[in-house]
């Protein structure tokens, strides 16, 4: 080949390397632009640090967006939130929230929305993967269908079977149905309450938390009654019930149904040192060491019980939680980390998560404040943790949505 043409043919061949090489570049620029635009950024939330806490303190964003329904699904109040051992996320909502101009499609006078059914299955990216509920998966007895009147709490436990209870109207009965919405088993009967100390029935249950391996259910029976109420589930048999402190339970009952107006509480009726549990005793839950946890959240406090060797249980401390606060409350809900170091604690008045290191209770900060954007809470309701260690939260009253917060790392 003739030198002059060798240079033109190497000059060209350069030129066209360099200028697909651009391309590409081009090309996977313009991709990575268009999947910034697709995939929503975290958000940052408010935080309350803890000056000099002694040990890393989680720190979280929160996922907007998360998670999908489908388009014309709508959900209402959220009163129940679980993870399942494979992450996936649970949430039972109150279709009965959403009003006619919400479910514009159903009444044919808009172009969306009907309501989700009532239990949703979500994997951790947030795909819906389930989903049933209502009267037609309850069983009847003496003529009345055992499905709540108005859902309230949600479990799901190692076996992957699912728990809800009500508060609504006669709603005393806590129900247990397999993944696939195939009704189980439940405990107490709608209609039918008996008081603190009845064996058979319940009084408007507020939470519920299975313990798969040692067969046994607890119960924040605390809407209607003042109490916690375990049953055995391999013969579903009576086991104990206790009040506060781990007495027996009074206080009385509720008189008449619960309604929303009766959510809120004056500085009179609200005391850390109560001798008795406050009339919404709204969660229990265990720990990974078999600590119980109760959520008296009139009085602003969580009570810590321990179980004896014959299975009876001994009241440990109390832990307060902005005890000075009105309203609402602010113990609502409890969650743990996956290592069990860290206690999350949803407080419903101050739209906050505190985080407490879970040996000592010592409160290492919060987030979240009172709104409506994202990182931001109304009426929130319930908190659970993933292996993870994220969380997601949800929120009842005019809230009505279901929020991821994702664990970034830890602020030393």
């Amino acid at each position: 080949m003739p030198q002059g043409l060798e240079q033109k043919t190497k000059a060209f061949t350069t030129a066209l390397f360099f200028y697909l090489v651009a391309g590409i570049c081009q090309a996977e620029d313009k991709g990575s632009a268009q999947a910034a635009m697709t995939a929503p950024s975290l958000v940052d939330v408010e935080f309350y640090p803890v000056a000099k806490a002694k040990h890393p303190v989680p720190q979280f964003k929160v996922a907007p967006g998360w998670p999908s329904l489908p388009a014309d699904w709508l959900i209402g109040q959220v009163p129940g939130l679980a993870v399942d051992a494979q992450d996936n996320v649970w949430l039972l909502h109150r279709p009965n929230s959403l009003n006619k101009l919400d479910l514009g499609l159903t009444g044919k006078i808009g172009l969306c929305c009907k309501a989700a059914p009532h239990v949703l299955q979500f994997s951790p990216q947030g795909r819906l993967l389930n989903a049933w509920g209502g009267p037609e998966i309850a069983p009847s007895l003496a003529g009345v269908n055992q499905w709540p009147q108005n859902v309230h709490g949600l479990y799901v436990d190692d076996d992957n079977t699912v728990w809800l209870g009500g508060n609504g109207d006669g709603d005393h009965v806590v129900l247990n149905f397999n993944a696939q919405g195939e009704f189980i088993k439940q405990f107490g009967q709608r209609g039918e309450t008996d008081g603190n100390n009845s064996e058979a029935y319940l009084g408007n249950p507020a939470d519920v938390f299975h313990n798969s391996s040692e067969n046994r259910v607890f119960i924040a029976d605390g809407y209607i009654n003042k109490r916690i109420a375990s049953y055995h589930t391999t013969d579903n048999h009576f086991d104990q019930v206790w009040g506060a402190y781990g007495n027996s339970p009074r206080g009385g009952t509720r008189s008449g149904s619960f309604d929303v107006s009766q959510a809120t509480a004056n500085a009179d009726s609200t005391s850390v040192e109560a001798e008795n549990f406050g009339d919404i005793v709204h969660c229990v839950t265990q720990s990974s060491d078999g600590r119980i946890y109760v959520c008296d959240r009139r009085n602003n406090r969580i009570q810590i019980f321990s179980l004896n060797d014959d299975g009876k249980v001994t009241f440990v401390k109390d832990l307060v939680i902005a005890g000075e606060t009105g309203g609402l409350g602010t113990a609502s809900d409890i969650a743990f980390s996956p290592d069990n170091r860290y206690m999350y604690v949803a407080d419903m008045m101050n739209g906050r998560i505190w985080i407490l290191w879970h040996q000592t209770y010592e409160v290492l900060g919060s987030f979240g404040r009172p709104g409506r954007y994202a990182g931001q809470f109304t009426w929130l309701h319930s908190v659970v943790a993933d292996s993870q260690g994220n969380l997601y939260t949800s929120e009842v009253s005019t809230g009505r949505r279901v929020q991821k917060f994702v664990l970034t790392g830890f602020n030393e």
